[in-house]
C-alpha cells in the first residue's frame, strides 16, 4: 500500500495486510481510493515514521536515550504521532506517544506553548487525555509565580476553543486545592475605582 504523508508528500510503500491488521482505518481508506493509495497530507512525516517503526518492530524510541538537544523535537513528534493515532484508532500507540511526550517535556525542562496546544484541541475529541494533559500544563504555567506565562499567553487557544478555556479553569480550581481568594464584595472599594496617575480614593469617600 502506498502512503503519502505531509505537505511534501513523503512516500512509504508498506504491507497492506500489516496496516489493516492493526487499524481498520487503513482498510476502509484503501477501499475508497483507486489503487489503494493513502494520502495523509495533514499529518507529520515524523509521526508516520514512528508509526512504521512500531508496526514493524513493536516499539518506538525512548526519549530517555536521546541527547538533550533532541528530546524536545522528539516530544513534539510524539505529539503529532498521538494526533495521527487518534485519527486511525490505535489506542496502544497513542498511550506510548503521550508517555514519551510527557517524559520528553520533563527531561528537556520545557513545556508546550499555545502553538502546540491549539492543534490538540482542533484535532482531538473532548474526551481526549491529551487535552487534559495540555490544559493542566497551561493551568500550572498560569498559577506558577515564577513563570512568565499568564492567561493572555493562551489567548489564541481561548478564542479558538471554548473547551480549552473550561478545561484550564477547572484545572486551576482543582490545583488551588479549595483555597478561596478574598471576597471582592468585602474588599476596599478603591480596588475597583478608576484613578488618575495611580491615585487612590480619599479614606471613606465612597463608604
Amino acid at each position: 500500500m502506498d502512503v503519502y504523508v505531509g505537505k511534501f508528500r513523503r512516500h512509504w510503500s508498506l504491507h497492506r495486510n500489516l496496516l489493516c491488521h492493526h487499524s481498520t482505518w487503513f482498510q476502509e481508506a484503501g477501499d475508497k481510493k483507486i489503487g489503494g493509495k493513502i494520502e495523509l497530507f495533514d499529518d507529520d512525516p515524523r509521526a508516520f515514521e514512528l508509526l512504521v517503526k512500531w508496526l514493524y518492530q513493536g516499539k518506538i524510541d525512548a526519549v530517555t536515550d536521546m541527547p538533550m538537544d533532541k528530546k524536545w523535537d522528539y516530544a513534539d513528534a510524539c505529539q503529532q504521532l498521538y494526533v495521527l493515532c487518534d485519527k486511525i484508532n490505535l489506542p496502544q500507540l497513542k498511550n506510548m506517544a503521550i508517555d514519551q511526550f510527557r517524559k520528553g517535556c520533563f527531561e528537556a525542562g520545557l513545556v508546550p506553548g499555545p502553538e502546540e496546544m491549539k492543534p490538540i484541541y482542533d484535532k482531538t475529541p473532548p474526551s481526549s487525555p491529551f487535552r487534559k494533559l495540555v490544559s493542566k500544563i497551561a493551568a500550572r504555567q498560569i498559577m506558577d509565580p515564577e513563570s512568565k506565562s499568564d492567561a493572555s499567553t493562551y489567548k489564541e487557544c481561548f478564542q479558538g476553543n471554548a473547551d480549552f478555556a473550561i478545561d484550564v479553569i477547572n484545572a486551576i480550581k482543582e490545583g488551588a486545592g479549595g483555597k478561596l481568594f478574598a471576597d471582592p464584595s468585602e474588599e476596599d472599594g478603591c480596588h475597583y475605582h478608576e484613578h488618575v496617575l495611580g491615585q487612590r480614593c480619599s479614606a471613606g469617600l465612597y463608604n
